[in-house]
């Protein structure tokens, strides 16, 4: 059988005049009034065989302009009617929420949900577990599929045991230009003497031009990702860490036995939209890396789980997942603030970031162990479930007109 695609899609309000409004959680949204990179995708996707079902997950900013970006992706939606695919919106989630309630799962709510990348994937790895789906694929919406196979490479290996006796229940391909390059591009400057992070991430990508083919990986990548039910019926996204949960996901998938492997005859191409600033991503790393430092040390008290250490994920993100990320963090934008734009907002990374991100890790890395450790519970109570099948199935809809507020006219004729 072919895989689940599930596609996550991310929206924000319409861009004002002389502004751009901006947003903490997602790299790049697209406005709710453009139809952005979605389109693109879909019109390679048309020429994947073995395409079954897309599940479509709609996710946004603010909770505001929800319905208005479910309509925007249904409207595009409907010039690909040779794509099976199902929108997961505010209200399809109402549903599933209130099931998770009923099987007395309301503790996990808060992870799964259309807010924040990790939450986002796994509301869509359990729409994927309600339809019995062996294994799913993620493709992001800004990349495009260039290779008509791009299923039946996804699922090469999967399953399998490999040489050294280790099965394979999760493969990532990787991102390209549109020359083909999978290396990162930009030459890091001297402000950044102390981070690095696209020179460590070429060193991680070197596997690629030397055997074998199919390999354990420190890297993954969410738009080119394939999960087996094994894998991802018992290991979960973390719903707090701030980006990069693909990677993350390495570090979960570790922790409990397992790996991600990294396919260099699989890969998409990458298509992100341009960005005004880097100050705002910095400090999501800032946040991301902080995060993952405090998650391995945690990990360390808990007697079930086997050890993951910054050498064991070198050179990335191993060299920035250290004890020394948060003087990195501090001097880099302490450097990139004296050298160059958004001096303001690097400044203000460089003061307040890093107290701010460890005082969050502090807080929220616990959550995710305890999320973990139910989760494989609720799959297994949601796996094809009865009362929530039909709906992701298209055979059974809500009543989003409820929700919306937008009732059909009534003729009075």
């Amino acid at each position: 059988m072919y895989p689940c695609v599930i596609l996550p899609t991310f929206w924000m309000r319409r861009r004002s005049r002389g502004t751009e409004r901006t947003h903490a959680i997602y790299d790049h949204p697209t406005p709710v009034d453009q139809d952005g990179t979605l389109p693109d995708l879909l019109r390679s996707l048309e020429a994947v065989r073995g395409l079954g079902r897309v599940l479509v997950l709609v996710a946004t900013t603010d909770s505001s302009i929800e319905h208005e970006a479910e309509d925007r992706v249904r409207g595009i939606l409907a010039d690909f009617p040779e794509i099976d695919a199902f929108v997961i919106g505010a209200a399809e989630m109402g549903s599933l929420h209130r099931r998770m309630e009923q099987l007395e799962f309301a503790d996990l709510i808060s992870g799964v949900s259309l807010s924040g990348y990790g939450a986002v994937r796994n509301a869509g790895l359990i729409a994927a577990a309600v339809l019995g789906s062996p294994s799913v694929v993620f493709v992001d919406d800004d990349q495009i599929i260039t290779d008509p196979g791009f299923l039946e490479t996804a699922l090469e290996g999967i399953g399998e045991r490999t040489a050294s006796g280790k099965v394979i229940m999760a493969k990532s391909g990787y991102y390209t230009d549109e020359a083909g390059n999978y290396r990162a591009q930009d030459k890091a400057a001297w402000s950044d003497t102390f981070w690095r992070q696209n020179e460590f991430y070429n060193q991680a990508l070197e596997v690629l031009t030397a055997p074998p083919r199919i390999r354990p990986s420190s890297l993954a990548f969410g738009g080119c990702l394939a999960l087996h039910r094994d894998m991802y019926c018992n290991v979960s996204f973390d719903p707090w860490v701030a980006r990069g949960e693909d990677i993350d996901y390495v570090v979960n998938a570790r922790m409990h036995g397992g790996d991600v492997f990294l396919d260099d005859e699989w890969s998409v191409v990458h298509k992100p939209p341009s960005v005004a600033g880097t100050a705002r991503h910095f400090r999501q790393d800032v946040y991301r890396f902080i995060y993952e430092h405090r998650k391995l040390e945690f990990s360390k008290s808990q007697v079930d789980l086997r050890q993951v250490t910054p050498e064991s994920l070198m050179p990335y993100p191993g060299q920035l997942v250290g004890s020394s990320i948060g003087w990195r963090a501090r001097m880099t934008a302490l450097l990139r603030a004296i050298s160059g734009r958004e001096r303001k907002a690097y400044f203000s990374i460089a003061r307040n970031a890093v107290p701010q991100a460890s005082d969050y890790a502090r807080s929220n890395c616990e959550r995710y162990f305890a999320f973990q450790r139910r989760w494989p519970m609720l799959m297994d109570r949601l796996w094809e479930d009865i009362a929530l099948k039909s709906l992701f199935t298209g055979e059974r809809r809500v009543d989003r007109s409820a929700i919306t507020g937008r009732f059909p006219m009534i003729s009075t004729d």
